[in-house]
């Protein structure tokens, strides 16, 4: 267990180190106002752990506490685990970057997709935002249908012209990431992530969860509909010009790009908790599906945060992270989220006074607030975790830990 010169100031717990207490004291009064219920919030400095955080319930009805290893599913944070599997098939030259996808997934290669390269698809350019072909999140981890999604995704036709930066996507990217790894590979995602990443750099992360975890998991906590509804409609009188406000109005556009990135594969009731359920757990959904700690997802970032090694091992080249510190890709008005975003071979490149002030940062947010993300310059690597779901496209809870970070002592001396 960690064990740093600093105890958290109550209602939180865990340990910091000297220079962090911003960081400690924003944590625990987003608990003390109620804007978390459980959360975990960890940082790593040039390898070593800086900041380790915990608090709240992760049940409110059985009153249980969230501790240190207690997790909760990531979302899109998955997608950050996928792209560093690519990472590592490329440097061990499995994977060609700019090779056709149809050269290793020949099925990929038909109605307009014949030329669209690896690259292209992980820079969310090649125009596959959504499927024509409906589907229920059952169907995703049901294996008798795993043929007509299969069937889905090769006859699609691109949503928009391939390599223009015009639309995340949100579900599709994970579906194609995966089956592409496969192809590849033959072997599951979720085994290799273990095997290569996860296990050796004592990560708790897993995509595809063992039914040894259920016990640690936390209750998720999504904002009901009714008040999603009025928080977007106020936001959307008060600061129009917002993303949220954005967002808002697409939802009522029944044929936008957004309505059908997100919302395809359904959910049944749009209930979001169902993605913290044991059948989508237990799948490799490499969009969505991964569970595990805060500690665990800043732990999977370490050696991206530090050219590629950690603790003497080699993960991948130095010079591999270079094309992944630039923007490969950028929308000043993303089609899917409504917002600035940018892209490198399948990590996010947010705007710099999010989560990090340095553009060479990277790594993948989730929906409701969820964070794992690595910068380079400082060798900072960071997981937030938690089971109160944020109705935002980026949590402000998640913004005000991080800007605490880099506002902190340590990393700007006073005096």
């Amino acid at each position: 267990m960690t064990d740093l010169a600093n105890r958290a100031p109550y209602p939180a717990r865990g340990t910091f180190a000297d220079g962090y207490d911003a960081v400690a004291h924003t944590f625990a009064e987003s608990l003390r106002r109620g804007e978390e219920i459980g959360a975990g919030f960890c940082v790593y400095r040039k390898g070593e752990c800086v900041v380790d955080l915990w608090g709240g319930v992760a049940d409110v009805k059985e009153k249980r506490p969230w501790e240190r290893d207690t997790r909760i599913v990531l979302f899109s944070v998955s997608k950050g685990f996928a792209a560093m599997a690519f990472q590592l098939l490329a440097a061990r030259g499995d994977l060609e970057w700019d090779a056709p996808v149809a050269q290793y997934w020949p099925g990929f290669g038909q109605n307009g997709k014949e030329e669209i390269t690896v690259e292209t698809l992980f820079n969310h350019k090649g125009g596959l935002a959504y499927l024509d072909e409906d589907l229920i999140l059952d169907d995703c981890t049901d294996p008798a249908q795993t043929d007509r999604i299969l069937e889905a995704m090769e006859k699609q036709e691109p949503n928009w012209r391939p390599g223009t930066d015009q639309g995340y996507h949100a579900i599709t990217f994970g579906m194609y990431a995966r089956e592409l790894f496969e192809r590849i590979t033959g072997e599951d995602m979720g085994e290799f992530l273990r095997r290569e990443i996860f296990e050796p750099l004592g990560s708790d992360v897993y995509l595809g969860t063992p039914e040894s975890e259920d016990h640690l998991f936390a209750t998720l906590y999504a904002p009901a509909a009714p008040k999603r509804v009025l928080n977007m409609i106020s936001n959307a009188v008060m600061q129009p010009r917002s993303t949220e406000a954005h967002v808002f109005k697409q939802f009522f556009d029944r044929g936008s790009t957004m309505r059908r990135a997100l919302l395809n594969p359904s959910i049944p009731d749009n209930d979001i908790s169902a993605y913290n359920r044991p059948p989508v757990r237990r799948s490799v959904l490499a969009w969505a599906s991964a569970t595990g700690t805060a500690r665990g997802v800043a732990r999977a970032y370490l050696p991206f945060a530090s050219k590629g090694r950690h603790d003497g091992k080699r993960y991948v080249p130095a010079t591999a992270l270079n094309h992944v510190y630039r923007r490969q890709g950028w929308s000043n008005h993303d089609l899917v989220l409504q917002k600035p975003i940018g892209w490198s071979r399948g990590f996010a490149k947010e705007e710099r006074h999010l989560f990090c002030p340095h553009p060479e940062s990277f790594g993948h947010p989730g929906m409701g607030g969820a964070v794992g993300w690595a910068d380079p310059v400082e060798e900072i690597t960071i997981g937030y975790a938690m089971n109160h779901m944020d109705w935002r496209i980026r949590s402000p809870r998640a913004i005000r830990l991080c800007r605490a970070l880099y506002d902190s002592e340590a990393l700007v001396p006073r005096g």
